[in-house]
């Protein structure tokens, strides 16, 4: 391989740890080795239980590192040198007690303070006995991780080493090696790399009283879960939320507010320098004229509430004088394509993604399913999927989009 291949090799830090499946490990960094990769393995000391440091250096040309405190690596801060230099840490077999190790955020060894410090994306691939895979705590872990922007390879279904049959295999190597770098020969793009992506998320609540507010179904998890795409994709993320229980992604920076008008004023506040701006917040359309100050008792048979509607957030960001390039969602019971390009009209932004809301799809749910609108008849069905797995197709279109447009100006504001 040439110096300049070699110079720009995909680094891939290879986390093991202390599982029966570790014996597929090596087979994996040979894997990765013949894709271009440039691999450091880092073992966790169960590891060494089951497979010798020697065997991963012969085939990743590497010394293996494997502990916290060695005064010659440490000396350097070790830890935080592999988290720099890592484009993509890759944890396989990912135990069950390294799944709750990561949940928790503790960094009891050198490979879960890797974790704790790297700003790359973090990969899993879990191998443990089917009954510890459906376990409660182990479900609510991966369901943890998932929302801070970790992905999952696997686990797959069948014989397992304790004579049990079910989900908990770790995927064979070359499976793994393949869902990272098969489709274009390296890891997977940083097509956001150095960009400033400021993103809303959840719903709003505009309060009544002290005590009651108006506000919708949101969940807030499309949000986040776009926020940990965008950053896996190389982007500086600002993540505006109104009021979730959602952890925040990995390297993602948060502001927490609650009305309307407070994520108006945020997203002004940090729109400055921004290339990207993507509203995927359930923002409600109107607010009380006015809140009570004290808690309104029942009284009368009927009550009236004057409305006023609340800041554009979406329509003022498409309408600066030189605006980022612009995402609105629309959530929509019916007519759904009709409804979408509408609102990428009258809003004046670069691209819609739609939905359909309702009962029993979209809101507070693991699915979702996308179709992004964009001027001049553009359209793209995105499918139905995980909300992670969608958001990572939404950036990667958005980031084609952004490309293919570029910087644009605008002569006068459009009103929303």
């Amino acid at each position: 391989m040439a110096s300049t291949e070699r110079a720009s090799a995909p680094r891939v830090l290879l986390g093991v740890t202390g599982g029966i499946a570790a014996y597929k490990s090596p087979e994996l960094v040979r894997r990765l080795v013949e894709r271009g990769c440039e691999v450091q393995v880092v073992m966790s000391r169960g590891a060494r239980e089951f497979v010798g440091p020697l065997t991963f250096q012969a085939v990743s040309g590497r010394r293996v590192r494997d502990d916290l405190w060695d005064p010659a690596a440490e000396a350097a801060m070790g830890h935080i040198e592999l988290a720099r230099w890592a484009d993509v840490v890759v944890v396989a077999p990912a135990t069950a007690h390294f799944l709750g190790t990561l949940a928790a955020g503790l960094g009891g060894d050198l490979l879960s303070t890797v974790c704790l410090a790297t700003t790359a994306p973090i990969v899993l691939a879990p191998a443990m006995n089917q009954a510890m895979w459906a376990n409660s705590a182990v479900q609510a872990n991966r369901a943890l991780l998932e929302a801070r922007g970790v992905r999952f390879l696997g686990p797959a279904s069948g014989d397992q080493a304790c004579g049990e049959t079910g989900p908990g295999r770790m995927l064979e190597p070359n499976e793994i090696a393949a869902a990272l770098l098969e489709q274009t020969g390296q890891l997977r793009a940083q097509s956001l790399k150095s960009l400033k992506v400021v993103i809303t998320a959840g719903p709003t609540r505009e309060p009544i009283d002290p005590v009651r507010y108006i506000t919708n179904r949101s969940s807030g998890k499309m949000g986040f879960a776009v926020a940990a795409a965008a950053r896996e994709a190389g982007a500086e993320v600002v993540l505006v939320t109104g009021p979730v229980s959602l952890p925040t992604p990995a390297a993602v920076r948060r502001i927490d507010v609650e009305t309307a008008e407070q994520m108006y004023r945020s997203v002004h506040d940090e729109i400055a320098g921004a290339q990207i701006f993507i509203g995927c917040a359930a923002v409600s359309d109107y607010r009380p004229r006015e809140a009570a100050e004290q808690k309104i008792k029942r009284s009368a048979a009927e009550m009236e509430l004057a409305l006023v509607r609340s800041p554009d957030t979406l329509a003022s960001v498409a309408a600066l004088p030189r605006p980022p390039f612009t995402v609105g969602f629309a959530a929509e019971t019916h007519e759904i394509a009709a409804h979408a390009r509408e609102k990428l009209d009258r809003k004046g932004v670069d691209m819609i993604a739609a939905n359909q809301v309702g009962p029993d799809c979209g809101f507070d749910r693991e699915t979702n399913a996308l179709t992004v609108f964009w001027p001049g008849g553009g359209e793209l069905a995105l499918g139905e999927g995980g909300k992670a797995q969608l958001a990572r197709r939404l950036i990667d279109v958005i980031a084609e989009r952004y490309r293919a447009t570029g910087p644009r100006a605008k002569s006068s504001a459009r009103s929303g």
